[in-house]
């Protein structure tokens, strides 16, 4: 993809993609963090959601000693859906100023979204309210600096660090990257390598603050001890509960915060999918385990149980599964994508439906019950979470 591409023209499928990375050139597909849709975006939910006025604040937490909106917004899907169809740019560039019109300053995109679009994107619509919003993006899939070529694996050498943040910013529109996280460690890099280069570019001002994503534990101890990290994100919801075990303990004894990607489960816990659903062509959820039709038709359950808990608070499904990690701890920050405004005030909407310390028990009871069958990622792409960086060379 060149530079400044035409984002009507297609890329590559995202199971065009998983080829590549199965092939030994891994790389991005795995982010899905906007909830895009099977066949179409998801319908309307049967009981009213609770919208927010242009006005509304959905409030604040901050990761770390960084103060953003409480639901931020994931802006990957926004050159390409899911089920592959292209949003209509300007689309997105006013879904984004709606965002911020309804409270959302807290905005999160990567080089390897497009790859370089989002990104583009992305600066063109905060562009008149870009010192009131939080940008976050990634490095760490090697990604053609200026073609945007996917060449597979992952890179994350000081020199090279530093020149993909360089692009960030052209294409950004902005002096400085206000959260930069490493998108998957990289096997051949000590972190503490990649936290001195990082460390470089917050002393010229070209960052602020940076996490890592889907990383190994030490690694994560390890890059917090060569430089304070303030975010991790990796993929977490009532579909997948994996951070619970380890990553979150750690997260909250180091006083990081925490960014769940997909935190809807790619659209999953909306109502969007169910039993029949069939994804079409080139939808990277029809390789993942737990949406082939065995799994699938056990893994409904859980559907049923947001749904019914949307029926007794009065919301939409996406609202209870966001309200629900939004309860777990105060330094959790999901970050919904969308493209589509009725999703977006949906998911804003979220902060104002109240669980109780007893509903939230017993929500997260009714979530236990039903155990998820099928990995969440193929293993081609889930190599790639939990690696551990290697020591520093003597």
């Amino acid at each position: 993809m060149s530079d400044h591409p035409d984002p009507a023209v297609p890329g590559p499928s995202r199971r065009q993609f998983l080829t590549r990375v199965v092939a030994g050139a891994p790389l991005l597909a795995l982010e899905a963090c906007a909830p895009a849709l099977a066949r179409t975006e998801a319908p309307a939910a049967a009981a009213p959601p609770r919208s927010p006025s242009a006005r509304l604040d959905p409030g604040r937490r901050v990761l770390g000693t960084l103060e953003v909106s409480s639901v931020g917004m994931g802006v990957q899907n926004m050159t390409r859906r899911y089920e592959t169809t292209v949003p209509y740019r300007p689309d997105m560039v006013a879904l984004i100023r709606t965002a911020f019109d309804r409270g959302v300053t807290f905005f999160d995109t990567a080089e390897a979204y497009g790859p370089h679009e989002c990104e583009r994107i992305l600066g063109d619509a905060v562009g008149p309210f870009r010192d009131e919003v939080v940008i976050a993006s990634k490095f760490g899939f090697d990604i053609d600096l200026e073609t945007g070529e996917r060449r597979g694996g992952r890179i994350s050498r000081p020199a090279r660090i530093k020149q993909a943040v360089e692009g960030m910013l052209r294409r950004l529109q902005t002096d400085r990257i206000d959260l930069l996280y490493q998108h998957r460690v990289d096997p051949e890099v000590p972190i503490e390598d990649v936290a001195g280069a990082v460390a470089d570019l917050m002393d010229e001002g070209k960052v602020l603050h940076w996490g890592l994503s889907e990383m190994g534990l030490g690694t994560l101890r390890r890059a917090h001890a060569a430089l304070p990290v303030t975010a991790v994100q990796s993929e977490y919801s009532m579909l997948w509960r994996g951070p619970e075990a380890e990553v979150l303990p750690t997260c909250e004894e180091l006083g990081i915060g925490f960014v769940p990607w997909s935190p809807l489960g790619v659209a999953f816990l909306t109502g969007a999918i169910d039993a029949r659903t069939r994804f079409a062509e080139g939808d990277f959820r029809g390789t993942e385990p737990r949406f082939a039709p065995e799994g699938l038709a056990h893994n409904v359950a859980l559907v049923e149980v947001v749904r019914r808990w949307a029926e007794r608070k009065g919301a939409a499904p996406a609202q209870i599964a966001l309200a629900w990690l939004l309860a777990q701890k105060p330094w959790i920050v999901p970050i919904p994508g969308t493209t589509n405004v009725a999703h977006l005030d949906q998911n804003v909407g979220a902060v104002s439906v109240e669980l109780s310390p007893a509903e939230v028990a017993e929500l997260t009871a009714d979530v236990d019950a039903v155990e998820i069958r099928g990995a969440r990622l193929p293993d081609a792409v889930m190599m790639m979470s939990g690696v551990e960086a290697p020591l520093p060379r003597d």
